[in-house]
C-alpha cells in the first residue's frame, strides 16, 4: 500500500491530474482544514465555510486534468478566498436587492473589486516563488515604483542584471497567470495595467 502522506505537492498534483483518487484523498486530508480556517475567518459562518470548501475541492477534482497548478498551497488558499468574497458580495448584493426593490441597477465594481483583490493575491503568491534577487528586483520596481537606474543604484548590480531579473519575473508570472482558466475580462483589464506600469 502506497503512503501518500510521505509524498511533496509536486507529487500529489502529478498523480492528481492521472485521475489517482489516493492523491486527491491526501490533498484534501493536507489541506481541508488550513482552508477551512481561511474560509471561516473571512466569513464567520462555519456551515458557509465547509459548503465553500467543499466546493473548492469538488471543482479542483472536476478541473484536474486542465488545470495547471505551481503551487498547490498557494493556489487552494486563494481559491477558498475568492469563493468565500465572491458568496458574500452575492449575498450583500441580493440584501441590496429586496431592500431596493426590483428596478434597481447592480453595479459591477464590487464583482470587479473582488475580482481585483482575488487577481492581486494570486500574483503576490506567484512573486514570492521567484528568486530572492529577482523577487526583489521585481518590488522595488511595481510596489516602491524605482525606475532602472534607482534599483541597479541600490543593489549595486548592472542596469542589464536589474532589466533580466525583471524580464524573466514578469514571464513568470505571465506564465503562472496564463494556466488559470477561469479569469474573467476584468481580470485581464487588471493584469494589462498592473504589467504596463
Amino acid at each position: 500500500m502506497v503512503l501518500f502522506n510521505s509524498y511533496d505537492d509536486v507529487q500529489l498534483l502529478d498523480l492528481l491530474q492521472k485521475s489517482n483518487e489516493e492523491a486527491f484523498t491526501e490533498i484534501y486530508n493536507r489541506y481541508w482544514e488550513k482552508l477551512f480556517a481561511i474560509a471561516y475567518h473571512h466569513s464567520h459562518n462555519k456551515q458557509l465555510s465547509e459548503e465553500v470548501i467543499q466546493d473548492v475541492f469538488m471543482s479542483l477534482w472536476d478541473r484536474r486534468g486542465t488545470v495547471e497548478i505551481r503551487e498547490l498551497k498557494t493556489y487552494l488558499g486563494t481559491a477558498a478566498k475568492f469563493a468565500i468574497f465572491k458568496h458574500l458580495v452575492r449575498t450583500k448584493r441580493r440584501r441590496h436587492l429586496l431592500v431596493q426593490g426590483p428596478a434597481t441597477v447592480v453595479s459591477l465594481s464590487e464583482d470587479a473589486n473582488i475580482n481585483a483583490i482575488f487577481l492581486k493575491e494570486y500574483i503576490d503568491g506567484l512573486v514570492e516563488t521567484l528568486p530572492e534577487k529577482r523577487r526583489i528586483v521585481y518590488k522595488f520596481s511595481r510596489e516602491e515604483g524605482m525606475n532602472i537606474s534607482e534599483i541597479a543604484e541600490t543593489m549595486q548590480i548592472s542596469h542589464k542584471t536589474v532589466e533580466s531579473h525583471l524580464t524573466k519575473a514578469l514571464k513568470t508570472l505571465r506564465n503562472g497567470l496564463q494556466h488559470v482558466r477561469f479569469w474573467s475580462f476584468v481580470f485581464i483589464v487588471v493584469l494589462q495595467n498592473i504589467f504596463q506600469k
